[in-house]
């Protein structure tokens, strides 16, 4: 029996210490897959900034990297080797094993700093800072610690914290552990700007910052118990906001060479991964949807889409991708951009179809934002959706100018997805229109049809699908039509019911009406509508579609064969009675 799939940082899984054994297909009770990205501490222990910020898109194992860096430095009285006896990083010799299990740790994370208030924020902070307080508890225990030190100790462990020993308190854990073990100590943090965007979003941003500000001029810069530090987080914000004066800082941001494969999946790794789980036949597909991430001189996968999908695939080989990266976010970034098409200095219509229909939009990338500048002007959105993962890079830059893409599939459906919902909400108010449009199609109108459906598309982004092969190129078009048709009372708009020997686009069953209308969209990627149209109609006789109507004992079906070419629209109809 193959072990369960799950990446260590997968469903359920959130630690690596005492599981890691178990992702390697051991004898364990629980046997996981493990994708071995220990090189990473080679790299670091090689280049070992004082202070390092490593920045990646969410969902690409910051977490569990993290995870695996603090089970390998950390001095415990567990013996943390046997996790690494038989990973790359053993096998990089003497000078790297020495630093295994020598020296302690503080380790906490950001990501639960999401309060609506301020003092609702300060108040997670202040927990985080108690359970990591609690998870050195044997402190309590030092012979090397006074009680001055104790009561310190105590005062970490506490609810009513006041401010001067939150801004204080990663610095008093390093230096309690540097007495108790005489060794300075590695600072950890996750998810560092969490508290920042929740804050930006949430409107007491300011006195975010200078919280976090001084927490970590205290804990990183004038720290003498410090042996060095590691953060990660989504973004790279700007130095002077809250790492003033910070020497020796060194950030590894999606556009560094170093450390390129540390954070997401390769193309090989991959294709093992399908292989071990015997799901080949899958990776044309996985690469399609979760593939085109450029990190550096590395293509990447992300790993939450590819993990969750071997995982669905196991139990469910039929099942269609998902979009599962996406549903992780509210997405607000992609919102904002699209609604900014045609404003004055914003997003232009052209640059918007060059994007989703494949094309490359060069654009000047400023790494270094404050969250309250990231929607402040186009060129910050631009330099936004490139490090949060919605557009990679393509090509060697050409100073601060990138050539920017969408990766994959999965980006390309979220952008279309709100490139429809800005046109259904267009279409709201357009109700003599939209009356117009459905009268045409019960009265058997095809070219008043096609004369409003092209006027509509004009309106909106010409999408031609690059990612996938031809059947699923009509999608957006389908989308576009059900916009439409979503806004007429009275009228039962079904989408990909299943009828006769398959599944047709567009049924519409019109109350109190002896009528049935049925819709098949298709793409002509050649320009030739006519025949597709024609394809169309072949398509709703062979495969039966009518069969949903005819079953009710509805008399007249009329059917209508539409067909799309970048914004041009052919239609043709029959009725059958």
């Amino acid at each position: 029996m193959s072990p369960e799939f799950k990446y260590i940082s997968g469903k359920g899984v959130e630690d690596f210490n005492g599981k890691y054994n178990a992702y390697q297909g051991s004898s364990t009770t629980l046997e996981y897959y493990y994708i071995d990205k220990t090189l990473m501490l080679r790299d670091f222990i090689d280049e070992r900034p004082m202070v390092s910020l490593f920045t990646r898109p969410r969902r690409f194992g910051k977490t569990l990297n993290m995870d695996m860096i603090r089970t390998f430095f950390e001095k415990t009285e567990e013996d943390t080797s046997v996790y690494f006896k038989d990973k790359k990083i053993w096998e990089c010799g003497e000078k790297y094993r020495n630093y295994q299990g020598k020296y302690p740790v503080v380790s906490i994370s950001l990501k639960g700093i999401n309060g609506t208030t301020y003092e609702e924020a300060r108040g997670f902070l202040v927990k985080t800072i108690n359970e990591e307080a609690r998870r050195l508890s044997f402190l309590s225990e030092s012979p090397k610690l006074d009680e001055t030190d104790q009561e310190l100790l105590k005062q970490l462990k506490t609810k009513e914290m006041s401010n001067d020993s939150l801004v204080y308190s990663i610095r008093e854990l390093t230096e309690l552990l540097e007495k108790h073990y005489d060794k300075k100590v590695i600072v950890l943090i996750d998810e560092y700007d969490v508290p920042l965007a929740k804050a930006n979003e949430n409107g007491y941003y300011d006195e975010m910052v200078l919280l976090i500000r001084n927490l970590f001029e205290n804990g990183l810069k004038t720290n003498k118990s410090l042996k060095f530090a590691i953060l990660t987080g989504c973004l790279r914000v700007a130095k002077e906001s809250i790492f003033t004066g910070l020497n020796n800082f060194k950030i590894y941001s999606i556009t560094d060479k170093s450390f390129d494969e540390t954070f997401g999946f390769t193309d090989n790794e991959v294709r093992e991964l399908l292989k071990y789980y015997g799901q080949e036949e899958y990776y044309e597909t996985v690469k399609a949807w979760y593939d085109g991430y450029r990190f550096g001189d590395v293509e990447v996968y992300c790993p939450w889409d590819v993990i969750n999908f071997c995982s669905d695939h196991r139990t469910d080989p039929g099942l269609a991708p998902k979009n599962y990266w996406a549903n992780t976010s509210g997405n607000s970034v992609i919102s904002h951009f699209i609604e900014s098409v045609n404003e004055p200095h914003k997003l232009t219509k052209m640059e918007l179809e060059q994007l989703v229909n494949g094309g490359i939009v060069q654009k000047e990338i400023n790494p270094e934002l404050t969250y309250k500048e990231l929607y402040s002007s186009i060129d910050n959105l631009w330099s936004t959706l490139f490090m949060t993962g919605y557009l990679t890079q393509r090509g060697e830059p050409d100073g601060d100018r990138y050539n920017l893409v969408i990766p994959n599939r999965e980006i390309r459906n979220i952008i279309t997805s709100h490139i429809l919902k800005m046109f259904k909400e267009s279409i709201k108010d357009d109700g003599k229109t939209v009356g117009e449009f459905c009268d045409a199609l019960l009265k058997q109108n095809p070219e008043k049809v096609e004369g409003i459906f092209t006027d509509y598309m004009k309106k909106t982004i010409s999408i031609r699908d690059t990612f996938v092969k031809k059947p699923t190129k009509e999608n957006f078009y389908h989308g576009l039509l059900l916009g439409i048709l979503g806004f007429k009372e009275n009228w039962s708009v079904m989408s990909n019911r299943e009828s006769g020997d398959g599944f047709s686009d567009i049924l519409i069953r019109i109350e109190d009406e002896d009528v049935g209308i049925v819709i098949e969209v298709k793409y002509a990627s050649d320009g030739n509508l006519e025949k597709e149209c024609e394809n169309a109609l072949g398509q709703i006789t062979n495969a039966r579609y009518t069969e949903a109507f005819e079953q009710e004992e509805i008399h007249k079906i009329i059917k209508y064969g539409i067909a799309c070419y970048k914004k041009q629209c052919k239609v043709v109809m029959k009725i059958e009675e």
